[in-house]
């Protein structure tokens, strides 16, 4: 049975079936990077207020609340891949078409094409904007390491030629094939939790447990993880949420796995609860459990969640500080080792994002939704070359703009998280649909478990967009300026919908592929239009 995601009939270059199970995982595991986003978003939670008061003492609690919404989401994401293992490079581009034909009423059948370029044109959001995020966050940790090591601050034109060229070297690595990214990611991924461990076990645990009179904001290790403010707990998850998106990305590695009926499904999964069950929880006990007077020491303000609010790398600090009255001296070094491991793990989490999203966009354009270009496949390593040029060279315009200033980035942030919550909470509600006639349909695994992950997903994503807007200032003009993308890029992608000159043939595939799926109960085309 060909899936989604080989080549255009007439091809005789098709994605390879190389990834074992440990394969799709890594590759997962490399989108949600604990070290990096605990490096990159740790100032952002200190300093979140709820009336003027830090909402911090609720961090630990927040992302346990957050992960479960994940878990939800990500049990969606496995049981459509248990029963469509043939999507592919489409993930729920693919889901989405697959639920409604399998429906018996014609009504279903009709919303089909929609549906399916709805969630893929959603998904540009998150996947084409997300790369040039985490090119932003290199560039601004180079800047990090390079003004450590000189003094010397990097201008914005020096920071917009790091985006280049990190865009440049990120994309050669994904245009050399996947399996040269998953050996990338499996090391970065070996190195990163290392590292968090270690940094955990020493430098925050030890040296709670050695400095007690340290002036920490959480009294006891007991104080991390109990709630102290439901209110406050649900304001650090719309932060905390944002750190553990990217496990649906294994989901688009069905072609080049060798077992896609039974390692996409369970690679969601086992990456979720490694990265963020086991590294996550972990790191933030220890960072929490340590945050205090004493490892906050030389910032500006008046409370350790104030000092870390106006620190840019909070956590630099913090092991620096702890390493130098552990070890007398040596802090800068242990700070910048950290910083080193960060930005290899942001290397991980852009490659990861880069490959997921030039393969959802490879199936759009197989399947004549998207220009040819982002179709084509690469003859020598069998990857989606055009899209990946394509994408690189945008993620470095949207890096260019935002390094200029934290707006910008709040901006491009924003729009790619609203993105983010609108595909997961729908896919929760495509595993509804698909079920929903099915004989293994469970009410708790196909109705409830999905059904909450809807929910918490939608309210999340209005939680993220009211705290932006009722914080005010320049924070309330970045959230109306990220609508405006996502309403504006609603609006681009109904008009080419309609206007897509090849609609009709596109059409014709989604009837050819009903027909098949009424005849022997599996794609009888795919979605690059191939007879299977």
């Amino acid at each position: 049975m060909a899936t989604m995601g080989e080549a255009t009939s007439g091809s005789s270059t098709e994605m390879r079936r190389t990834l074992s199970l440990t394969g799709v995982t890594v590759n997962g595991m490399a989108l949600i990077a604990p070290g990096a986003f605990l490096w990159t978003t740790f100032q952002e939670q200190a300093a979140q207020t709820n009336h003027g008061q830090p909402t911090g003492l609720d961090m630990w609690t927040g992302l346990f609340f957050a992960f479960i919404l994940a878990m939800l989401t990500a049990w969606s994401y496995s049981q459509l891949a248990k029963i469509y293992p043939e999507a592919g490079t489409g993930s729920t581009y693919y889901f989405a078409e697959a639920a409604f034909l399998d429906k018996e009423h014609p009504r279903y059948h009709r919303l089909a094409r929609t549906a399916k370029v709805a969630f893929g044109w959603i998904s540009h959001l998150y996947y084409w904007i997300y790369p040039g995020i985490m090119i932003a966050f290199i560039g601004t940790l180079i800047g990090y390491i390079v003004q450590a090591l000189t003094g010397a601050a990097l201008s914005w034109l020096e920071l917009s030629l790091v985006a280049v060229v990190s865009a440049a070297i990120i994309g050669y690595i994904a245009y050399r094939g996947i399996t040269g990214s998953t050996l990338t990611a499996l090391i970065i991924n070996v190195i990163q939790i290392v590292t968090l461990v270690a940094m955990t076990a020493f430098f925050f645990i030890a040296f709670r447990l050695t400095h007690p009179h340290g002036g920490y904001v959480q009294t006891s290790a007991l104080s991390v993880v109990l709630p102290h403010s439901f209110v406050n707990l649900l304001y650090q998850s719309t932060i905390a949420i944002l750190l553990l998106v990217g496990f649906e990305s294994i989901t688009a590695l069905g072609a080049e796995a060798r077992n896609p009926e039974r390692d996409i499904q369970r690679g969601v999964l086992i990456a979720l609860a490694i990265q963020g069950g086991f590294s996550y929880l972990l790191e933030y006990f220890g960072a929490n459990f340590a945050l205090g007077s004493a490892t906050m020491a030389g910032q500006p303000g008046a409370t350790p969640f104030a000092k870390a609010a106006n620190d840019p790398a909070p956590i630099g600090t913090m092991v620096e500080n702890a390493a130098n009255r552990m070890f007398h001296g040596g802090g800068e070094a242990a700070a910048l080792v950290v910083a080193a491991t960060v930005l290899m793990a942001l290397v991980g989490t852009t490659l990861a994002c880069i490959n997921t999203a030039v393969r959802v966009s490879y199936s759009m354009a197989r399947d004549r939704e998207l220009p040819s270009v982002l179709g084509w496949l690469h003859g020598r390593f069998a990857t989606p070359h055009g899209g990946i040029a394509v994408i690189s060279a945008l993620s470095a315009v949207i890096a260019i703009y935002g390094v200029h200033t934290v707006d910008n980035l709040t901006q491009i942030t924003l729009a790619s998280n609203i993105g983010t919550f609108l595909v997961y909470g729908m896919t929760c509600v495509i595993a509804i649909v698909a079920f929903s006639h099915r004989e293994d349909r469970s009410l708790l695994g196909h109705v409830v478990a999905p059904g909450l992950g809807a929910l918490m997903n939608l309210a999340e994503l209005a939680g993220v967009v009211y705290l932006a807007i009722a914080g005010g200032g320049s924070g309330a003009t970045d959230a109306v300026k990220a609508i405006v993308v996502v309403v504006l890029w609603s609006l681009i992608g109904v008009v080419w919908y309609f206007a897509n000159p090849h609609r009709g043939h596109a059409a014709e595939l989604v009837t050819q592929r009903r027909q098949g799926r009424r005849g022997a109960g599996v794609p009888g085309v795919n979605l690059a239009g191939e007879t299977s």
